[in-house]
């Protein structure tokens, strides 16, 4: 019988290969002195990081579900693209390899609403469409510093899906989810703004962000559950640090305008990528990656450990290295980011070998209480 967890593993090493590079980007970038670093390891941090780790995994976790062979063609064109794009190749090998990928994505989302046609799943496709805008931007040669507004929305978009399906039985009306359909189309068609009329463009975008956020806020069912214990309780935790960045991103675009370059753009790129994706990652992995590799990842309190380094790390960098120009405090803040990535990297390895937590057997009638 065939070990299907081990091939999907397979389908991981392209993320886990560009999640590696794209660490090793950051430190270079942060001005630490390492190993000669390439060029285009350098130009290609910020798309690596997002089609190659982020893309890869969501795309496998939809293939997954669906359970149709063609569905992994598409996280297996984003993870081998975003390494042939680094390879000693023509770099449109390895960009149409991506924007491939990105097509079969939206092909997956398409055979998901023939089962089950929501509103969650149209949000999530809204997502999908600016994955593939920004692909196809990237084939074209547009700077990646242009493409972090499409980058946002198909990362803020995905996880907004994603929490209107668990918010929906909560929701009241014949139309659920309705007002944050209508903010995700508004954040997309900002995208387009951005791109073609920045100083219009780039503040409405943070508006329409402000106003996804703003549902999430208002509806998200981890507000109730930060009360609970143990998974629910981290995994609420984890969304709800992850929103407050997005605030941080949408302030800064609503009030600052156009930001691809300097200080500001530091400051998005990482309010998004950091502070909402990561917190994103580890909120759902002890979830997901059970689902994807069919392998046990347990919750254990430990693992607040490298969430809550992550954003005092991201409170160094963007409220003092960026916000007040000390260049000091921004390297030091970026290095504790890769560090509190890679804690929670080794944390979740310990947990999975570990196994499943032991739950303490009840005390027998009349036993005494020794705590």
């Amino acid at each position: 019988m065939i070990d299907r967890s081990g091939i999907r593993l397979l389908f991981l090493a392209p993320a886990g290969a560009s999640l590696l590079l794209g660490l090793y980007a950051a430190t270079a970038l942060l001005g630490f002195d390492v190993p000669p670093l390439a060029d285009r390891i350098a130009v290609s941090h910020g798309a690596l990081m997002v089609f190659g780790f982020v893309g890869t995994l969501i795309v496998l976790e939809r293939a997954v579900a669906i359970k149709k062979w063609w569905a992994f063609t598409a996280p297996a064109l984003l993870g081998l693209g975003s390494l042939l794009v680094l390879a000693p190749l023509p770099s449109w090998l390895g960009r149409t390899a991506i924007a491939v990928g990105a097509i079969g994505l939206l092909l997956i989302y398409r055979s998901i609403w023939r089962r089950q046609a929501m509103t969650a799943i149209a949000i999530q496709f809204l997502g999908g469409v600016n994955l593939l805008v920004a692909a196809i931007l990237w084939l074209a040669n547009v700077p990646v510093a242009h493409l972090i507004p499409a980058f946002s929305a198909f990362l803020v978009l995905t996880i907004a899906g994603e929490r209107l399906e668990l918010a929906r039985l909560s929701l009241r009306g014949s139309h659920p989810g309705r007002a944050l359909l209508w903010a995700s189309l508004s954040l997309t068609g900002c995208v387009s703004l951005a791109l073609c009329v920045p100083a219009f463009g780039y503040p409405l975008f943070g508006l329409a962000l402000l106003w996804v956020v703003f549902w999430l806020f208002l509806h998200d069912v981890a507000r109730r559950t930060l009360g609970s214990a143990g998974l629910p309780r981290y995994m609420a935790a984890c969304l709800l640090s992850g929103y407050a960045w997005l605030v941080v991103a949408g302030g800064i675009w609503l009030v600052g305008g156009v930001a691809t370059s300097g200080p500001t753009y530091d400051a998005v790129i990482h309010a998004v990528l950091l502070g909402f994706t990561l917190s994103m990652i580890m909120a759902h992995a002890p979830v997901i990656l059970p689902a994807v590799l069919r392998r046990p990842l347990p919750y254990r309190p430990f693992m607040y450990l490298p969430v809550a380094l992550l954003h005092a790390s991201l409170v160094l960098r963007v409220l003092f290295g960026d916000a007040r120009g000390l260049p000091h405090l921004l390297q030091l803040g970026g290095s504790l980011n890769i560090t509190a990535l890679l804690l929670f990297i080794i944390i979740a390895i310990a947990s999975a070998v570990l196994g499943p937590v032991r739950q303490s057997k009840p005390a027998r009638p009349g036993q005494r209480d020794r705590s």
